[in-house]
C-alpha cells in the first residue's frame, strides 16, 4: 500500500507538492524534510491537524493543514498570514492569505458551510482578473460574430453553382476550419478556463484533455489552410497556365486536414508521458512541447509572407507595365498626368491588395511573439488588440472574400431582383443598381464569370 501511494504521489507533481507541504506541517515545519526520508508509517494523506501543548498557559488554535497551506499554532483572537500557494492557477504567490483564530481557541468557520475556513480571496488580483475576463468576453463575442458571418458565407457559396471554382472550394474549407476552431475556443473558455475547479484538479479529466487536443488540431489545421490559400494564389499569379488543378486540390485536402495529425500526435504523446506537463487539463500556455505545434505554424506563416512579398512584386511589375502600355496614361502637361502619379496609383492598388491578403494568410499573427513585458501598461492594450484581431479574423475573411466579392453581390442582387421584380426581364442585366468590385479577385481564364453562369444561379 505504501509503494502504491508513493507511486501515485510521484506521478502527480501537484499532489507531490501538497503531500510534502502537509507532512512538513505535521512534522512541525522541519526544513530538512523530504518525502524519501519520511518513515512509511507517517505517510497518511488523511492526517490534517495536530494539537499542540503550550507551556505559557495561553490559549492557541491548533496547527492545521487546510489542503493548500499549513497554519501554525496561533494565539486566540489573532489572525495569521501565509504566502499564497504557488501551485494554484490564478493565485499570486507574492500575496498573502489569512486565517482567523477566534477567542475560544478555535479557527473561524464559514457561516454557510460551518467548516474551518481560510481566506484565499486576497490571493487573486481582482483588478487584473476583471481585465482578463473582459478580454475573454471580447474574444467570445468576436468568435460568435465570426461564426455567424462564416456560416452565412458557406451557405452562399454552396447555394450558387455559378460561384463554384477551385478558389472558392479552398475558401470553403478555410471557412469550415475557422468555424470549428472558433466554436472549440468558446467551449474551452466556458468549460475549462472559466471553471477554476477544473483547472486546479490534481488529476486531469479525459474530456478536457480530449477537448484540448481537438482544439489544437483545428487551430493548426486553420493555419495550414491559410497556407493553402497563399500557395494557390501565388500559383495563379506566377504560373498563368498551371495544369492538374484537380491533383493540386487533392493535395490541399491531404495537407489541410491530415497534415496537422502528425504534430498533434507527437505533442499529445510527449506531453501525456511527462508527469510535470500532464496537469491542469494542459491549460497552461507555457509548455516545453509547444514547439511541436509552433514550428509547423511558423513555417506556414513565413511561407505565406514570402508568397505575399512575391505576389506584390509581380503585381507592381504588371501594374507598371500596364501604365506604360496604356495610351491614355501618356505624359500630357495639360492633364497633369505624370509617371509619378501613375506609380502612386500602382502602389495604392498594391497596398490595397496587401490589406486584403494579410487577414486571409493570417500574417497578423507574426506580431503575436512581440508581447509586451508582463505588468507593463502596454500588456493589457496588447491583450485587447490581440483578442479583437484573433476573434474577428473569420469575419474579416468572410467580408473580403464573400460579402465584398463583386461576383457574390451580383448573383445575390439578381436573385433578390427576380423576387422583387418578377415581371421585369433581367437577362443581360446582372443587378438592379450599378456595382463594382471592391476586392481583388483572381481567377483562371476557365473560371471567368459569364452571363450564362449568372443565369445558372437562378
Amino acid at each position: 500500500m505504501d509503494e502504491e501511494f508513493t507511486e501515485l504521489v510521484e506521478s502527480d507533481p501537484i499532489h507531490l507538492v501538497i503531500t510534502e507541504r502537509k507532512l512538513k506541517c505535521l512534522l512541525n515545519g522541519n526544513g530538512n524534510f523530504s518525502l524519501s526520508t519520511l518513515p512509511t508509517t507517517t505517510q497518511d494523506p488523511q492526517l490534517s491537524t495536530l494539537l499542540t501543548t503550550t507551556t505559557d498557559g495561553r490559549l492557541y488554535c491548533p496547527r492545521v493543514f487546510d489542503g493548500w497551506s499549513c497554519w501554525n499554532e496561533t494565539p486566540a483572537g489573532q489572525t495569521t498570514y501565509e504566502p499564497c500557494p504557488f501551485f494554484v492557477l490564478g493565485f499570486d504567490p507574492n500575496r498573502f492569505a489569512h486565517k482567523q483564530c477566534l477567542k475560544d481557541g478555535s479557527w473561524f468557520r464559514h457561516p454557510e458551510t460551518n467548516a474551518s475556513w481560510s481566506n484565499y480571496t486576497t490571493c487573486v488580483d481582482v483588478e487584473d482578473l476583471a481585465k482578463r475576463w473582459t478580454v475573454m468576453t471580447i474574444q467570445e463575442i468576436g468568435y460568435i460574430i465570426s461564426i455567424c458571418a462564416l456560416i452565412i458565407s458557406l451557405i452562399i457559396f454552396c447555394s450558387f453553382r455559378c460561384l463554384e471554382c477551385t478558389r472558392v472550394r479552398i475558401h470553403k474549407h478555410l471557412f469550415v476550419s475557422f468555424i470549428i476552431n472558433n466554436i472549440l475556443w468558446i467551449a474551452w473558455y466556458r468549460a475549462v478556463v472559466k471553471e477554476p475547479g477544473v483547472m486546479n484538479e490534481p488529476t486531469n479529466g479525459v474530456w478536457c484533455i480530449t477537448l484540448h487536443i481537438i482544439l489544437q488540431y483545428f487551430l493548426v489545421a486553420n493555419y495550414f489552410w491559410m497556407f493553402c490559400e497563399g500557395f494557390y494564389l501565388h500559383t495563379l499569379i506566377v504560373f498563368t497556365f498551371a495544369r492538374a488543378e484537380g491533383k493540386l486540390l487533392i493535395g490541399f485536402y491531404i495537407f489541410g486536414w491530415l497534415g496537422p495529425i502528425i504534430p498533434i500526435c507527437l505533442y499529445a504523446i510527449c506531453r501525456s508521458l511527462d508527469p510535470i506537463e500532464n496537469v491542469r487539463c494542459w491549460a497552461t500556455q507555457q509548455s516545453a512541447y509547444n514547439w511541436f505545434l509552433s514550428v509547423p505554424v511558423c513555417i506556414c506563416l513565413v511561407s505565406s509572407l514570402i508568397f505575399l512579398i512575391n505576389i506584390l512584386r509581380i503585381l507592381l511589375h504588371k501594374l507598371h507595365d500596364n501604365h506604360r502600355r496604356n495610351p491614355n496614361q501618356t505624359i500630357r502637361r495639360e492633364s497633369g498626368v505624370t509617371p509619378d502619379h501613375n506609380n502612386q496609383n500602382a502602389i495604392r492598388k498594391a497596398a490595397k491588395a496587401t490589406l486584403i491578403l494579410v487577414p486571409l494568410l493570417g500574417l497578423h499573427y507574426l506580431l503575436t511573439p512581440f508581447r509586451p513585458k508582463p505588468g507593463s501598461d502596454w500588456e493589457i492594450i496588447y491583450e485587447y488588440i490581440s483578442a479583437i484581431s484573433m476573434s474577428l479574423q473569420g469575419l474579416c475573411v468572410s467580408l473580403l472574400f464573400c460579402f465584398g466579392n463583386g461576383e457574390v453581390r451580383t448573383v445575390l442582387r439578381r436573385r433578390f431582383c427576380r423576387h422583387l421584380c418578377p415581371s421585369k426581364s433581367l437577362r443581360g442585366d446582372y443587378s438592379c443598381a450599378p456595382t463594382s468590385m471592391s476586392t481583388m479577385v483572381i481567377r483562371r481564364q476557365s473560371e471567368n464569370f459569364a452571363e450564362g453562369d449568372a443565369e445558372a444561379c437562378l
